[in-house]
């Protein structure tokens, strides 16, 4: 069964606050964005989530993304294109 992205969000966002992670308005909007499109780059997802936020910062979406990756739900993918 595959999940909606919404609740792909909601499922991530239960599942840190039972691993006891407070769930800030930021980290919601970075979860929700992680998940619902595709990013090259930790600098391309600050970027995007700036002109959201302007309070994010960059070490903010490194460990977001860095938890995401050891809680095995999204996988960082080595591409070289020539």
């Amino acid at each position: 069964m595959c999940l909606k992205k919404e609740e792909k969000a909601e499922t991530v966002i239960r599942e840190l606050k039972d691993r006891g992670y407070r769930i800030t308005a930021q980290r919601k909007m970075l979860i929700q964005m992680i998940l619902e499109n595709e990013y090259s780059s930790c600098k391309e997802i600050y970027f995007a989530a700036k002109e959201k936020d302007h309070r994010v910062g960059i070490a903010t979406v490194y460990r977001m993304v860095q938890l995401l990756m050891d809680m095995e739900i999204i996988h960082k993918e080595m591409v070289v294109r020539l």
